[in-house]
């Protein structure tokens, strides 16, 4: 019992993770595209009915949260495919993420300085781009 109450994050850490998510992204984007992101998908730890609003307000139709946190998939999305869409496109891009940190050792890099991490993740990035491209091509 003593370990699951160690785990977890306190409120107050969820509140603050939660309302810092939007305002800086939603920004970005519009600096970058000139517009909000039509969709967007997001960790759990954000989700917040504030979030919500914020990105509704600002022109995304479609946010979805990983974690519901009380927040219906309607409220958040058009339609419950969409939903499993934007979840389903979170998940494959937690799982390059995860196969990075995995198979190209992208959990910690040894390399020191400024240069040495970019050029770390630089190469295995390529490097897995470059065996997906090849698992990609048919074999003959």
């Amino acid at each position: 019992m003593l370990e699951q109450t160690e785990r977890r994050v306190s409120p107050a850490r969820r509140r603050l993770r939660a309302t810092r998510w939007s305002p800086s992204l939603l920004s970005r984007q519009e600096a970058i595209y000139g517009r909000a992101p039509a969709k967007t998908a997001a960790d759990g730890g954000f989700a917040s009915r504030d979030n919500l609003r914020l990105a509704k307000t600002r022109g995304v139709k479609d946010v979805m949260f990983a974690k519901k946190r009380g927040l219906g998939v309607l409220d958040m999305v058009r339609s419950l495919w969409v939903y499993k869409k934007l979840r389903n496109f979170r998940a494959g891009i937690e799982a390059n993420i995860s196969r990075l940190k995995r198979a190209f050792g992208l959990d910690r890099c040894t390399w020191q300085g400024w240069p040495g991490p970019r050029q770390y993740v630089w190469s295995a990035v390529v490097s897995y781009n470059v065996l997906v491209l090849g698992m990609l091509l048919p074999a003959h």
